[in-house]
């Protein structure tokens, strides 16, 4: 999102976020609807000429009389405005949505429905449709970034609905839940954040669309927002996206994939995958987001900065796709009718709408200039290409008359209308899909199951207890050197806290997209719950990182080192102190700390994140040893010298030798020794595996006998010489059934003396002789809790088209004959076998 990029745009957000509340219908008696529909809509009293009080938001309708609703067809409502809701057979609940969306749009003048193509849509109260308020975010928790949500300010004037709200519980950041590897995790959280937002909904506060997670991948250490996305690994990140997003929309007995007719499937809330796509720049150097041209493979389109999008999409079933401010190859992301309607809708089968990030179609004129488009063409051009609605200036305020700035297709598609740029049916589509999002989310109907859900849902006992458990598994232990941790409490007794986040406040430990948290505990409260703070005591916690002065969005970061001063202080507490220290860091990226993990009298790492709410409790249960640490790092955590080794503007993952440039994340960097490498994780017992499974052969039909090249490394096609290449060396993945498995057991041994959890993670290598390919690849990680002395054995199922296909330098998708590897690794544990993929021609 844009909003929160700069702290004037924020501090004039703030402001209409006063007069822009929650997304529940309210009423405003207007003037009645034409007795019967007409085509001709220009006979119809445009929109622009109703009282001004019909798009204002709730706050100031509550607050002069006006009632609460929480469904747009409600018969008392309708009255109270001078409507019969029966003559509209929107309102009618036994008709499909389709054909109530088709009837709503049917009633609505061209000015009435250009007026709903920006976040802060006007509605159409005439025919008694209200403002609606598209805005809201849920990255960990529901947030106050956005118009529709407003909490209330603690012993201030309840701002609108029943009652006041002041907090919300606020999760760990996304890259803490990653490094959980939990799905069951994931999806509670979406679960549970969705509850609180459907009550914020009933009492006034909130809408019912909401514009997270953030999937893209982490492609350069440096960039500002790796903090909101779950990490690097493309498979891993699509797994988040799935869990989170059927967390928060799915309603038990319509699961996504359950079957029935998908666009009328019944959701909680909605969810939005953003920033599409290839969105992993800010601000760095003379490049930011709003006119960077990310220049991109079509294999790594394909096969990193697609696919979380696709899962989401497909699997997860989300409701909405966010295209981003970037241009991607010359052509601004939401101009692109190549990744918007063939992709998104067309190939992936979108159940939902298309939203820009806040003011991309504005940049595409303002800041990029692309084709020196005018207002009306870029919007023209943006809808055509496939958007749907407009996320624009909200938070800014006219100086003529105090009224908001808008969103460009509010402003200008009218004009693109009468210029021939588009048709009013193109207009139509773009409702529709947003009107039949609103319909399934029970913007409409209600969902009578969550009608009840009110302010005792909200900072519960259970999701309290689930931000701690959360933040407690995302804790990854980097370094224990001679068992230091955990501290035994009855042995200690007090500790010295040193560093510039033993008291963090909450906009440390959250790290932004949230609202007010329910309660939150600083690094210094949680250890304090343990043992006494003094100066004098002979064991030292440090608590040091960054925050979001340093890593943000619309920041990108200059180095990966703590700043210099907390460097220093490390030191100098390291060497004032009788015994070795514990170094706790707060971040969402990677920081290079070799002084650290290579300095003695630095006995112990761990790396909390941003760990939420409950963040400083969670710090303090791991290091006293009433939780075993078991996350793994889901970022490579590379030393500082790789920032010069590469521009953050190479989008190429692969390394380019002619620049020395040694290649992007786990998959494919070949440079120099990491400090820490992707799925890094320490515990306070030892895990190690087995299985019985020494090998297996798969053979798949090939449909037609259409084989795929492949490229071969120029020492294997010597090798190749003696003997013919294979005879199919590869097939098309888009061309077969894909139904083939390989299913192996694995046995998870925890050799220690402590119960632990245990993150396994599975890897696919592709054939050795095979150019140009991931070194390895996930696919598949599973959570594992195991008793001291215990083991647990975990059957896996790994479909081959998914697991062992790569992308070819052509972006196809193939499947490989010869032989892959299957490689469970975990630090020095490992156990590996070979599979032999052949096809039958």
């Amino acid at each position: 999102m844009a909003a929160a990029a700069s702290s004037s745009r924020l501090l004039l957000f703030l402001a209409a976020s006063l007069l822009y509340c929650g997304s529940t219908v309210v009423v405003v008696p207007v003037a009645s609807a034409a007795s019967s529909r007409t085509t001709h809509h220009h006979n119809h009293h445009p929109a622009a000429l109703l009282p001004s009080s019909v798009t204002s938001p709730n706050t100031t309708v509550a607050a002069t009389g006006g009632k609460v609703y929480t469904k747009v067809c409600d018969a008392a409502r309708f009255a109270e405005l001078g409507l019969d809701m029966p003559s509209f057979p929107y309102c009618n609940a036994s008709l499909p949505y389709a054909e109530r969306v088709r009837d709503l749009i049917g009633w609505m003048t061209l000015e009435e429905k250009v007026r709903n193509l920006g976040d802060l849509s006007a509605g159409a109260p005439r025919v008694g449709l209200p403002p609606y308020r598209w805005w809201a975010e849920a990255l960990h928790g529901v947030a106050s970034t956005g118009p529709a949500t407003l909490f209330d300010d603690v012993g201030a004037t309840n701002h609108s609905g029943r009652v006041a709200v002041n907090n919300a519980t606020v999760f760990a950041n996304v890259i803490n839940s990653a490094a959980s590897f939990n799905e069951t995790l994931w999806k509670a959280i979406g679960q549970a954040v969705s509850t609180e937002a459907r009550a914020m909904y009933n009492l006034g506060k909130g809408g019912l669309t909401y514009w997270s997670p953030n999937i893209n991948v982490v492609r350069d250490p440096r960039w500002g927002r790796a903090l909101e996305t779950p990490g690097e690994d493309p498979y891993v990140v699509g797994r988040y996206a799935v869990n989170f997003v059927r967390g928060m929309q799915d309603v038990p007995g319509h699961d996504a994939g359950a079957g029935g007719d998908p666009f009328s499937r019944p959701i909680k809330t909605s969810t939005c995958c953003k920033h599409y796509a290839a969105y992993d720049l800010d601000n760095w150097r003379n490049h930011t987001r709003f006119d960077y041209d990310a220049r991109v493979t079509e294999r790594d389109m394909a096969e990193t900065f697609l696919r979380p999008f696709e899962m989401c999409v497909r699997e997860g079933d989300a409701s909405s796709v966010m295209c981003s401010f970037n241009l991607v190859n010359g052509v601004p992301a939401c101009t692109d009718a190549r990744l918007l309607s063939q992709t998104v809708r067309g190939d992936w089968g979108l159940h939902g709408y298309i939203v820009s990030d806040c003011d991309a179609v504005q940049v595409i004129t303002e800041d990029v200039r692309w084709l020196n488009l005018t207002g009306a063409e870029a919007s023209a051009a943006a809808i055509r290409a496939g958007l749907d609605l407009d996320c624009g200036q909200s938070w800014k305020v006219r100086k003529d008359d105090g009224k908001m700035v808008g969103d460009f297709l509010s402003n200008f598609s009218l004009a693109a209308v009468a210029q021939g740029k588009i048709r009013e049916s193109d207009i139509d589509n773009a409702l529709r899909n947003q009107f039949m999002t609103l319909m399934r989310v029970g913007y409409f109907d209600d969902i009578p199951q969550y009608a009840s859900l009110n302010e005792t849902d909200i900072c519960t006992a259970d999701h309290k207890s689930l931000a701690l458990d959360g933040a407690r598994q995302g804790i990854v232990l980097l370094k224990n050197h001679g068992n230091l941790l955990p501290l035994d409490a009855n042995k200690i007794r007090a500790v010295a806290m040193h560093g510039p986040h033993v008291r963090a406040p909450e906009r440390v430990m959250d790290a932004g997209y949230t609202g007010p948290p329910c309660w939150y505990v600083t690094p210094r409260e949680g250890i304090s719950k343990h043992v006494k703070i003094s100066h004098h005591a002979k064991t030292t916690i440090y608590v040091g990182g960054i925050n979001l002065h340093i890593e943000m969005e619309g920041n990108d970061r200059e180095d990966l080192l703590l700043p210099n001063n907390q460097t220093e202080e490390v030191l100098r507490a390291a060497a004032a102190s009788p015994n070795p220290i514990i170094l706790v860091l707060l971040s969402g990226g990677g920081l290079d700390v070799s002084f650290a993990h290579n300095h003695p009298k630095i006995g112990a790492i761990v790396w909390a994140g941003y760990p939420g709410g409950e963040g400083g409790t969670a710090i303090a249960d791991v290091i006293f040893g009433r939780y075993n640490p078991g996350g793994r790092l889901p970022l490579t955590w590379y030393k500082n010298k790789y920032i010069e080794q590469i521009p953050m503007t190479s989008m190429e993952l692969r390394p380019v030798t002619k620049h020395g440039y040694p290649g992007r994340t786990y998959k494919f960097y070949s440079g120099p020794e990491v400090l820490y490498p992707f799925g890094y994780g320490l515990s306070y017992t030892k895990f190690r595996y087995e299985t019985s499974c020494n090998g297996t052969t798969v053979t798949m039909p090939v449909a037609g006998g259409h084989c795929k090249g492949l490229s071969y490394r120029p020492s294997a096609l010597s090798s190749f010489a003696s003997s013919a290449l294979p005879s199919c060396q590869a097939i098309n993945v888009d061309g077969h059934a894909c139904e083939e498995t390989v299913s192996f057991n694995v046995g998870v041994i925890n050799g220690g003396s402590r119960d632990g959890a245990h993150a396994v993670l599975v890897y696919t290598v592709p054939p050795p002789e095979v150019a140009d390919t991931p070194i390895k690849q996930v696919a598949a990680f599973r959570r594992v809790f195991v008793p001291a002395g215990s083991t647990v054995t975990e059957k896996f199922t790994l479909n081959v088209c998914r697991a062992f296909g790569i992308v070819e330098r052509t972006a196809y998708k193939v499947v490989p004959s010869g032989v892959s590897t299957v490689l469970v690794q975990n630090g020095d544990s490992s156990v590996s076998f070979p599979v032999k993929i052949d096809f039958s021609v």
